[in-house]
């Protein structure tokens, strides 16, 4: 029995179909999703969800942040940003690093708010660095 997966963005269903089981950057690490998972609503951080059909990783997508609701016969993902890894640009992502570095550098100090928030695009930044990496690397 698969679970259903879905992938939304605030636009659009991005994805919708079953797998085997799927793995979610969660905020405080990797959740693998299977059939009869525990019902939870975790936050996601910037990386990859790979979706597998027995051993195999079938797909890879790039999140940049954003919530999965899991239930036992479901995953539904809402990201703002969703894109497949293969399609992904490492000039772009440093130059989304490189930005992400100028804003943290120029906050006002007592701004934690804008620093949270710098942080967050700079981590999103090197996830997806990370990710582009292990594409050229052959990894997954």
């Amino acid at each position: 029995m698969p679970v259903a997966l879905e992938i939304v963005s605030p636009e659009k269903l991005l994805l919708s179909r079953p797998v085997d089981m799927v793995v979610i950057p969660a905020s405080e690490g990797d959740i693998g999703v299977l059939p009869g998972h525990a019902p939870m609503i975790v936050m996601l951080r910037g990386g990859t969800i790979a979706l597998y059909e027995g051993d195999t990783v079938t797909d890879q997508l790039f999140v940049g942040g954003g919530f999965a609701e899991i239930t036992p016969e479901r995953c539904t993902v809402l990201a703002s940003e969703v894109a497949p890894v293969a399609e992904l640009n490492r000039t772009d992502a440093d130059q989304r690093l490189a930005e992400a570095d100028a804003a943290l550098a120029s906050l006002d100090p007592d701004d934690f708010v804008g620093e949270e928030m710098a942080l967050e695009r700079a981590q999103t930044a090197r996830a997806l660095i990370e990710a582009i990496e292990d594409v050229i690397a052959g990894g997954h």
